[in-house]
Parts: structure tokens; C-alpha cells; sequence
């Protein structure tokens, strides 16, 4: 005879229905509306609408601005991680916050701290208008910003790979007579490179869903200043629904397309650790 409290096989069960539940809700219905939406009126005004003038300059605004800002947050999370993950230093911890910062504040703040840093009554205002500089309400202005919201990815993926994969490596390589840089391109590069490419994947998505601080800082002027994301609120707020819906479609299918590229990688990662 057997005692012991009875198996409560239906608690997994329980929470599993909670956690699609809530998903259908937050996730799965406002997704599936937005492509319902976009195509109730068929395949042709969807296309219509992608070919509007605003919407192929908010388009190539926002390719832009993950095109300049990529590589700007790869070269410091590259810098940042290397200095972080290889030397011990007086305020480390103050430096890891401030990677950390964009996590922790709303862009809208993040916005409004460019804004007076930058704008006509900011701090580098009136030296900025003497020579003729326009940052805020500007391309520039959403370059700052779009960099900073997505600052910390590439940082924050590569310091953890390279505390794994330790100074070992590296030593070696330069007792055989390699230079820092041979060091780096030939030894430390092909060791991160998973996570490297997992943290521009992050900053590719981030950069392009920016809606808040760009918002602050461009001034949402249509064919000049306004981004995807802008184009998506400007034309709902203009009851221009299906324009609205099928720019979001867009951005939907660009946030797919980034899910499956994380999940490629993560797969890479796995075998590469099991081996």
C-alpha cells in the first residue's frame, strides 16, 4: 500500500491554459487583427499604400537610421566589452549601469534629455546655431536617439562570451608573436562572433521598432522626419487605417524575420557549446 500526497496532474495543465491564454490576449488577436486590417480590402490597396511617397521615405528614413546606428553601437559594445570583460577597474560597476541606462528609463526621457541637451535653449544650443547645426527636429537628432535606445545590446551579448571564453587563447596567441589586433581579428573575433552577431540582431530590431525617443526629437514631420514608426501613429491619427495597418504589417514582418534569424543563432550557440 502506497501513501503520499496525490499527483496534481492537472497544475500543468492549468498553466499552460493561463500562459496561452494570455498570450491569445496581449499577442496572437492584436497581431492577427492588425493583418486582417492591413488586407480587408484586398492585396491591391495594401500595395497602394506601400507605394505612397510617405510611406517609402519613412521606410528608408528607418533603414537608415539601423544602418548608421549598427555600426556605431557595435564598435562601442565591442570596445565596452572588451574593457569590461578583461580589466579590472576603479567604477566598473558605474560603467555597466550606464550601458545598463537605456533598460531602465522610458525613451521618452531619453528624448527629452537629447532635446536639452541639444535644442535651441540646451546646453550646446545657442553653439550649434552659430554654426549653423541643426540636431533637434532633425535627421541627426533621431540618429542620437535611435543610438542610444539600442546602446547596450551588442555590449551586453558580447561581455558574458568573452568572460567564458577567458585570456587563455589570447596569451597564447600573442607568445607565438601576434600583434593586439592579429590577436583580436583571428582569435577573439571567431570566439564571440556567435554572440555578436545575436547582439546586432537585437540592435537591427530595436533601432527599427523606435517609436518614443524619435518621437521627442524628430518633430514628426511626414517626408522629412518621420520614421516607420511615426508613419504608423501619424496616419492612424489621420484615420488612414489600412496606411497605418499596412506599414505595421511591415514592421511585424520585420520583427518575424528577427525572431527566426535569434533562433537560428541560439540553435548555433547550443551546438557550438555542446561541442
Amino acid at each position: 500500500m502506497t501513501t503520499g500526497k496525490p499527483k496534481q496532474s492537472w497544475v500543468p495543465g492549468v498553466l499552460i491554459g493561463i500562459a496561452v491564454a494570455y498570450l491569445f490576449l496581449v499577442q496572437y488577436i492584436p497581431t492577427i487583427n492588425v493583418f486582417y486590417q492591413a488586407f480587408k480590402k484586398g492585396i491591391g490597396p495594401f500595395f497602394e499604400n506601400l507605394a505612397r511617397i510617405d510611406f517609402l521615405h519613412a521606410a528608408w528614413l528607418t533603414l537608415l537610421l539601423a544602418v548608421i546606428s549598427i555600426p556605431i553601437n557595435t564598435v562601442f559594445g565591442l570596445c565596452a566589452a572588451w574593457a569590461i570583460a578583461r580589466h579590472k577597474f576603479p567604477g566598473r560597476a558605474i560603467v555597466l549601469s550606464i550601458i545598463d541606462l537605456p533598460f531602465s528609463i522610458s525613451p521618452v526621457v531619453a528624448g527629452l534629455m537629447i532635446v536639452l541637451l541639444y535644442g535651441r535653449q540646451g546646453w550646446f544650443g545657442p553653439w550649434l546655431q552659430s554654426h549653423d547645426i541643426q540636431i533637434i527636429f532633425a535627421f541627426p537628432g533621431m540618429v542620437l536617439a535611435t543610438s542610444f535606445v539600442s546602446m547596450p545590446f551588442v555590449a551586453r551579448e558580447v561581455i558574458p562570451v568573452l568572460e567564458e571564453f577567458g585570456k587563455d587563447p589570447e596569451e597564447a596567441a600573442k607568445t607565438l608573436g601576434a600583434n593586439e589586433w592579429q590577436t583580436f581579428w583571428r582569435v577573439t573575433l571567431p570566439s564571440i562572433r556567435w554572440g555578436l552577431l545575436y547582439g546586432l540582431i537585437l540592435t537591427n530590431a530595436r533601432a527599427m521598432g523606435e517609436f518614443g525617443a524619435v518621437s521627442v526629437v524628430s518633430g514628426n514631420i511626414a517626408s522629412k522626419t518621420q520614421s516607420l514608426p511615426l508613419f504608423v501613429e501619424d496616419a492612424y491619427k489621420q484615420y488612414e487605417t489600412e496606411a497605418a495597418f499596412s506599414a505595421a504589417v511591415l514592421l511585424a514582418l520585420l520583427a518575424v524575420v528577427t525572431l527566426v534569424v535569434k533562433e537560428v543563432l541560439e540553435r548555433k550557440t547550443r551546438i557550438k557549446d555542446v561541442e
